[in-house]
């Protein structure tokens, strides 16, 4: 997957990988309930500007 994205292929990628998320994505949609909770580059939100919500999850999952 990492090969496909350094050619440039757009793909959906649904996955708790933080680390693979935050290296080959250019945008990343956070989910919870169907609802859209946050939309944003990487930058932003693996960042201090994340929604409250986004920084929670990413507590209870990142090492």
């Amino acid at each position: 997957m990492r090969d496909l994205a350094e050619k440039g292929m757009t793909m959906l990628v649904v996955t708790h990988e933080t680390r693979f998320a935050r290296d080959v994505a250019d945008r990343i949609v956070f989910m919870e309930g169907g609802v859209i909770v946050e939309d944003a580059k990487p930058d932003h939100f693996f960042g201090p500007t994340a929604s409250q919500r986004s920084k929670d999850f990413l507590g209870l999952i990142e090492d």
